[in-house]
């Protein structure tokens, strides 16, 4: 029987859940690691039960659901070994980054890919921090991951062909279409979404129009799926004005500074669906 590759997944929140979910799916075997082991348990036990409930609902076969499982495990600390690719999905923080690629650059195979799901910080600052900038791309994958069909795929100054040629290869083996961007602040996806919901809160703190209304707008005048209000909740206002930091510190132009409600809220924890509020309220 052929050998598995192997994928190391840092960070069990949504995204890396998301990421290792879906990579479990197209037959990899994936590895969830975080600073706390019982928090990559907990995150496996979820993805089993999406999985279960996908099984019940008949969407799923046993069979299938089986051969997830087998492929989706917990990975011991700072075991960076043996692996094809290395994705870190943690919380947009350049310090926190620069310090995971700083260890996988040591620890890791000379083959080995290292991959990050930033949505905005610089391929070419954690390809400097791993000491391997020639093996360090962005693997950008959208909320939610099963889900979503666009992979934003970061070329550093430095990532060599090698690294994107297998890195696009990996991307369309899980069914998913990679979109090239270069390294610049936010890079495509959230230097065109980002402004949009800033301009959206703006439009809000003005009286403009009502939260609603500005999402109908946009969802039926439109045609965007969800409203930019509804969907910074549910990518986190926190990590809204995270990109809007960065692209402003990139960029410094007035357009890309965060609004003031924007700030107000990540100030008093109003982070959106991960805290039970943000322009709205959720159970």
């Amino acid at each position: 029987m052929k050998e598995k590759h192997k994928i190391l997944i840092v960070g069990c929140g949504q995204m890396g859940s998301g990421i290792a979910q879906t990579a479990s799916e197209y037959g990899y075997s994936v590895f969830l690691s975080d600073l706390d082991e019982a928090l990559a348990e907990q995150a496996v036990a979820k993805i089993y039960k999406r999985w279960d409930l996908s099984l019940e609902k008949g969407k799923r076969e046993k069979g299938e659901i089986d051969f997830f499982k087998t492929n989706l495990h917990v990975s011991k600390k700072d075991n960076y070994k043996g692996y094809e690719f290395i994705i870190e999905a943690v919380s947009e923080n350049e310090r926190v980054k620069k310090e995971i690629f700083k260890n996988i650059g040591k620890g890791s195979s000379k083959h080995t890919i290292l991959g990050s799901n930033t949505s905005s910080i610089s391929i070419n600052t954690l390809g400097e921090a791993s000491g391997f900038p020639e093996r360090v791309i962005g693997i950008h994958f959208m909320n939610p991951v099963p889900i979503m069909k666009l992979v934003e795929v970061i070329e550093g100054d430095k990532t060599s062909a090698d690294t994107i040629q297998k890195t696009l290869k990996f991307i369309e083996s899980i069914k998913k279409t990679p979109a090239k961007s270069k390294d610049q602040p936010g890079f495509i996806s959230n230097k065109i979404l980002m402004p949009m919901i800033n301009e959206a809160i703006l439009t809000l703190e003005s009286g403009t129009g009502s939260k609603e209304d500005i999402d109908t707008v946009m969802e039926l005048g439109m045609r965007h799926p969800m409203g930019p209000l509804k969907l910074a909740d549910l990518i986190g206002l926190d990590t809204c004005l995270a990109i809007m930091n960065v692209l402003y510190s990139g960029f410094q132009e007035e357009k890309y500074k965060p609004s003031k409600l924007l700030v107000e809220k990540v100030n008093n924890n109003e982070l959106g669906r991960k805290t039970g509020i943000g322009f709205y309220k959720y159970n």
